[in-house]
């Protein structure tokens, strides 16, 4: 048995993991990085990086059917769904070398390519090494959640880490589960010439902000999209090539494939985590605000492991997180009011901070202000057909505290709103910006603009102090 001692043992190796792998080994620090499956993680494998690869797909393929308006003959375009999972495979072999084990090897990372379980509370067995460390990360990400619906344990199905695998476009995919993945599998499908039906046992984006969610499942179904709402599946039977779904209301749905789209689990089962004394949840293991374990300190959880918001864009943030406290010793709390998602579907769904539901919650109609700003006020989207869509800001006494955005580019949008709530940045900040005309960015400084446009312009006194300056001007 071979043992090493370090000063960082990360079991691991997806964004979370390699975030921390990497900065702390080139601060000077002594790590050590478990990985039992394949670096990079579920986001490059399996999640963030096949999905949109997919996607982009499909939008090439509606644009052949789209460009009428355009002077545009629509054409039926000739997909070939296995060149399209081509050039999935594609993609992530492209920026696959920068999450690899002789990447993270040359920047003085020892990668033990094996599956790690605690020992102890302060050890760690990965193959034939046992590790030593003054500080564990667990970051081992989650997996798809499936549910024990009767029957389908005995039916043919697809979740996030198979699907990408597929190379015979289904006839008729039926999914269950209406939430960002499965929504957004569901179109890219559709769109490279399936028949789809979404399965939602309550209701379609509910996580998002419900006049933007209805925008979206509105422009979904006109393109073709069968949703089905408050269908919560009983029982499932079926064999490859036809599938059955029967809701717990009656209604039965029929396809030739079946994805499971219902949530995510924690990846927790591997680690003995009993033996390290540290305490897990359902949603993963019980961290404080420093994402330190609450049962053993020496142990950080970081990502979907962490039991809050599953986003790879979360898993890197708390890697910056760990740094300030394992390398330096400093106090440092993750937060989640400036964490921004998205979700991309067409038209794309982005969000950070507080939704209107919730600022109303939280401070009343008399301080909150929503502002609104529709794109088809935007020439940019007017140009490119791209009017569909909507920013709502929250604002509290000047600061923004939420931001809501359906439309083109509503993921690269949300990103201003995100810095103004990270850095408790003003209105007056986005106001004053000055952007490229014509873009989409105008949508952001026209929303914070709408904040002033009611003090400026509907304000007697603004209108009479310009009164007496214009009588008294030489």
């Amino acid at each position: 048995m071979n043992r090493i001692k370090t000063d960082i043992c990360i079991i691991g190796g997806g964004s979370a993991g390699l975030s921390l792998a990497a900065g702390a080994s080139q601060m000077g620090a002594k790590v050590v990085l478990i990985e039992g499956h394949k670096m990079g993680g579920d986001c490059l494998n399996y999640g963030c990086v096949p999905s949109k690869a997919l996607i982009a797909a499909g939008k090439h393929a509606h644009a052949m059917q789209s460009g009428a308006p355009f002077g545009v003959t629509e054409v039926v375009p000739e997909v070939d769904y296995a060149a399209a999972k081509d050039h999935v495979r594609r993609t992530i072999d492209t920026i696959a070398p920068m999450d690899s084990v002789e990447r993270f090897e040359g920047l003085g990372v020892h990668v033990i390519q094996d599956f790690g379980r605690f020992l102890s509370q302060t050890e760690v067995q990965a193959g034939d090494t046992v590790i030593t460390a003054r500080r564990f990360v667990i970051a081992t990400g989650s997996s798809p959640l499936v549910p024990p619906i009767p029957g389908l344990d005995a039916v043919p199905y697809e979740t996030n880490e198979t699907i990408f695998d597929l190379r015979t476009r289904p006839d008729h995919l039926l999914v269950i589960g209406g939430g960002p993945i499965g929504m957004e599998m569901a179109q890219a499908h559709l769109r490279l010439g399936s028949r789809v039906t979404v399965i939602e046992g309550m209701k379609a984006l509910a996580k998002d902000d419900p006049e933007l969610a209805a925008i979206a499942l509105e422009h979904l179904r006109a393109e073709g999209l069968e949703i089905a709402e408050d269908a919560m599946a009983a029982r499932i039977s079926g064999t490859v090539g036809a599938i059955e779904v029967e809701a717990k209301d009656g209604r039965v749905f029929r396809g030739t494939h079946l994805l499971m789209a219902v949530g995510r689990k924690p990846n927790l089962e591997r680690l003995d985590l009993e033996k390290a004394g540290v305490a897990t949840t359902k949603a993963g293991v019980k961290v404080g605000p420093d994402l330190r374990s609450v049962t053993n300190r020496r142990v950080y959880a970081l990502g979907d492991v962490a039991g809050g918001l599953q986003f790879t864009h979360v898993a890197g943030y708390h890697a910056t997180v760990a740094i300030r406290s394992i390398l330096f010793g400093l106090s440092a709390k993750a937060r989640t009011d400036h964490i921004p998602w998205a979700t991309y579907i067409d038209p794309e769904m982005a969000h950070v901070g507080l939704t209107e539901a919730a600022a109303r919650t939280e401070y009343g109609g008399a301080a909150l202000t929503v502002v609104r700003f529709a794109y088809h006020h935007n020439d940019r989207a007017v140009t490119e057909g791209n009017t569909t869509g909507l920013i709502k800001v929250m604002v509290v006494r000047g600061r923004p505290v939420g931001a809501s955005i359906i439309g083109a580019q509503a993921g690269e949008l949300i990103g201003i709103w995100a810095m103004a709530i990270a850095n408790k940045m003003k209105m007056g900040a986005v106001a004053n910006m000055v952007v490229p005309y014509p873009t989409l960015g105008e949508i952001n400084k026209r929303a914070a603009g709408a904040y002033f446009s009611p003090k400026l312009f509907d304000n007697p006194l603004v209108k009479r102090v310009v009164g007496l300056v214009q009588r008294f001007l030489p």
